[in-house]
């Protein structure tokens, strides 16, 4: 076999080689949300929200992670839930008139970089929360 056909059937299978590199080094984030889509309506008139946040980002640095909830114009910080690394809540008020509202949420965080930390953000679909009469 001539030098020019072994080189271009080299160049050829190269990126198959490649190919399993690439896609394992690929960086995935996910936010679940794991609030019950219907809630009783309750005298507080406070609801629950809660999500997970599962990432293979390895450069984010954990302590800047700043989770909110959207509705409308309103954002609501959330706080960790105890003793779990990847999880978050907050209490929203749902007013005693609407038998509904839309969320979604939003995700701010830090991660490392040559120099100065990246800011990024994430957010996800949007929810929508049903309270029922009991």
């Amino acid at each position: 076999m001539c030098n020019a056909r072994r080189a271009m059937l080299k160049m050829k299978w190269f990126p198959l080689f490649l190919l399993p590199v690439l896609l394992s080094s690929c960086v995935s984030s996910s936010i679940t949300n794991i609030t019950a889509t219907r809630q009783p309506r309750n005298a507080t008139g406070l609801y629950p929200i809660e999500y997970e946040w599962s990432t293979s980002q390895q450069t984010i640095r954990p302590e800047t992670i700043t989770p909110y909830v959207v509705v409308g114009f309103d954002a609501y910080k959330m706080r960790q839930t105890l003793k779990m690394t990847n999880r978050w809540e907050v209490l929203i008020p749902v007013p005693a008139d609407k038998n509904s509202v839309n969320y979604y949420f939003k995700v701010d965080y830090d991660y490392n970089r040559f120099g100065k930390p990246g800011k990024d953000s994430l957010r996800s679909p949007g929810y929508k929360l049903y309270v029922t009469e009991k």
